[in-house]
């Protein structure tokens, strides 16, 4: 097995609004995570064309309003990271503490100070922060009064956010990420860019309108990062599944092909290489549009030639095939992204298909198309955990997963990409993006939480746990 790098970043990624809770504290504004409901059925609510937004306790439990009230027990986390040997931590920026409303004039300084004792924290123990600007998070504001990111407006918004961050945090922060999951929208536009039915979702010229301002918005936060520090790294972040015909069928294969530019490749192209790729137009015609359709000026398109990105982020859970020439055959989930069933792969609890080779592929294809490096800033396997009657959870699956993909991070060194770090994500348990539930749990660390609310929110090791501590202090050589 290859060795690792000796910078190599070993550590875990969590998102703000997943883990932190004190939605309302300390004058944060309400984000759309906020209002979205707990429970596996929580897009089928959001998909009705009557979802509005509404924040209805009456009716649906809000986990995200709680988290693991990380806000107050940050310091008993960051500890915990510390004893596993973590060397970076991914987190992220809750936009609505810093701008509670998106589109005010100055960033809310008990917000901003929340964040300099968390990287504080980090720091302490030599810990360097990877920052995420906005992780799914937007303040609902920007959703109720503007429409999303469909609207122009919001990359001024963005811009300014981008910059009190930058310029507040970069002497203490190195790497940073501009979008969690970019090209996620064109799946599920909820989280990335506040569009639902009921403001334009069901139009895919919305969502690559969103997309081509969030690209601008990115770029000038990447001119912004290098002006405050020249030897800051800032990158995209896309949700990769690596994509296979289902059979040599060339029929599937060049549907296999179409997929990957739509979802793997399109959002890295523009934002690593600074212009659209030629398959632009092939791609926007396939939803009865035309990227003149679009507003997009001049001056955009010279801002993202000038400020792309240093490295490409990425996460990887699962790989997905492609098949459209057998309708009958049984469809598989995913993160935001189906497929068919891969007869050769085995499932997670929530039917996510697991191809530790998959993620080795993953890093050949982005490393090879864009020849920068390339940081795995989320893997993990979302699991249901039974504690003993000590609160210990005997994660043997946990650490056969990551293992294998470990593993698969080290053949792709041997393949010769530029690996920068490996964050999985969820390193403490935190409510789940996709269904906001607790029992989906992918951590190191047990948090005594149920779906319900109930649980005292004590911290218990994992099996995992002590795992983890020896992979990162033998450098991945102790498996």
């Amino acid at each position: 097995m290859t060795k690792f790098p000796k910078n190599f970043l070993w550590g875990g990624a969590t998102a703000a609004n997943q883990l932190e809770g004190g939605y309302a504290e300390d004058g944060k504004g309400l984000s759309i995570a906020d209002a979205l409901p707990g429970g596996p059925e929580r897009f089928e609510i959001v998909n009705q064309p009557d979802f509005d937004w509404t924040i209805d306790e009456q009716k649906y439990r809000y986990p995200n309003h709680e988290g693991i009230d990380h806000y107050h027990r940050y310091k008993e986390d960051i500890k915990l990271f510390a004893e596993m040997g973590f060397k970076c931590y991914r987190f992220s920026i809750a936009w609505s503490r810093v701008f509670p409303n998106g589109d005010e004039e100055q960033p809310n300084e008990a917000g901003l100070v929340f964040y300099d004792h968390l990287i504080d924290e980090c720091l302490k123990y030599g810990i360097q922060p990877v920052l995420t600007i906005s992780h799914y998070e937007m303040p609902l504001n920007l959703v109720k009064e503007y429409g999303g990111w469909k609207n122009r407006k919001l990359i001024a918004f963005y811009e300014k956010y981008a910059s009190v961050v930058l310029n507040r945090y970069a002497k203490k922060v190195k790497y940073w990420m501009t979008f969690n999951e970019i090209n996620s929208a064109l799946h599920f536009p909820v989280m990335g860019q506040g569009l639902v039915k009921s403001n334009g979702a069901d139009k895919m010229q919305n969502i690559y309108q969103a997309w081509h301002n969030q690209f601008v918005a990115g770029a000038k936060a990447v001119k912004i990062a290098h002006q405050v520090r020249p030897d800051i790294m800032i990158g995209c972040m896309l949700l990769y599944a690596t994509t296979y015909a289902y059979d040599s069928n060339p029929v599937n294969q060049l549907a296999a092909l179409k997929e990957n530019q739509a979802f793997n490749q399109f959002c890295g192209d523009v934002q690593v290489r600074g212009t659209y790729p030629a398959y632009t137009e092939s791609v926007m015609n396939r939803y009865g549009f035309s990227f003149k359709d679009l507003d997009v000026t001049d001056a955009d398109l010279q801002v993202l030639k000038e400020n792309p990105v240093d490295y490409i982020g990425f996460s990887y859970y699962m790989s997905t095939a492609i098949n459209i020439t057998d309708k009958k055959l049984e469809t598989a989930n995913g993160n935001l992204v189906g497929g068919v069933k891969n007869p050769f792969l085995k499932a997670s609890d929530w039917g996510w298909q697991i191809d530790p080779t998959g993620l080795r592929i993953a890093l050949n294809e982005l490393y090879n198309r864009y020849q920068k490096p390339v940081f795995v800033v989320e893997n993990g396997l979302g699991a249901v955990d039974k504690p003993d009657e000590n609160n210990f959870v005997q994660d043997d699956y946990r650490i056969d997963y990551l293992r294998k993909h470990i593993d698969a991070i080290s053949g792709a060194i041997d393949d010769g990409v530029q690996v920068m770090g490996y964050t999985p994500w969820g390193c403490i348990d935190l409510v789940s993006a996709s269904t906001g539930q607790m029992s989906k749990r992918y951590g190191f660390i047990y948090v005594d939480l149920d779906d319900e609310g109930n649980g005292t929110l004590n911290r218990y090791k994992k099996a995992s746990f002590d795992w983890y501590k020896e992979v990162i202090a033998s450098n991945g050589e102790q498996l």
